[in-house]
C-alpha cells in the first residue's frame, strides 16, 4: 500500500465524527477491492466509507453532433420507446395483429423520436455540435472506519496484506 499509516490524517476531506482512517488508493478499484476483502473475511463492511478526495469532472467528447446524427440518435430512443408502447398495447391485440402494432409502434417512435432529435439540435444553432460523456475522478480514496470498529479494520488490512 502507498499510502499513509493507519489512522493518519491525510490533510483532504476530513472524516465524520468518530471515523479513522483505514487506508488511502490512487484507484477506486484498489479501495473497493480492500473494502471487498474485510467483507470475505467478515468484517461488518457497514461501518465502513469509501471517500474520493481532489474530484473533478472530466468531460470526454466522443464526436461530432450534426443534425443528421441527432436524429439518428433520436430516431434509436424513439424506437425503443415505441417498443415498450407496442408491446403493451400488443398485449391487448387478438391473433397476429399484435405483431402489426408492434412494428408500427416502434416505426411511429422512430419517425417522431428523430423529428424531435433533429428539431432539438437545430433550436441549439450550433452551441454544442459535439457529444460527450461526462465522468468524476478522484486524485484518492479513502476508506474510513467507524471508531468502534477501527483495531478490528486495522487487523483485517494488515491480514488482507493491503
Amino acid at each position: 500500500m502507498n499510502g499513509p499509516e493507519f489512522g493518519a490524517p491525510t490533510g483532504g476531506v476530513p472524516a465524520q465524527r468518530g471515523q479513522r482512517l483505514v487506508a488511502s488508493f490512487p484507484t477506486y478499484v484498489d479501495a473497493q477491492r480492500l473494502v471487498d476483502e474485510m467483507s470475505d473475511q467478515g468484517f461488518p463492511v457497514e461501518h465502513l466509507r469509501i471517500i474520493g478526495d481532489g474530484v473533478r469532472t472530466v468531460e470526454q467528447v466522443t464526436g461530432r453532433m450534426t443534425k443528421g446524427r441527432a436524429a439518428l440518435v433520436g430516431a434509436g430512443a424513439g424506437a425503443w420507446f415505441g417498443l415498450f408502447i407496442g408491446l403493451l398495447f400488443g398485449l391487448f391485440a387478438v391473433g397476429p395483429a399484435w405483431l402489426w402494432v408492434l412494428l408500427v409502434s416502434v416505426a411511429v417512435g422512430a419517425l417522431w423520436g428523430a423529428i424531435f432529435g433533429f428539431v432539438a439540435h437545430w433550436a441549439t444553432r450550433g452551441q454544442r455540435d459535439f457529444s460527450s460523456v461526462h465522468t468524476l475522478q478522484a486524485e484518492r480514496y479513502d476508506v474510513y472506519v467507524d471508531a468502534s470498529h477501527a483495531g478490528e479494520a486495522e487487523r483485517f488490512r494488515q491480514e488482507a496484506n493491503l
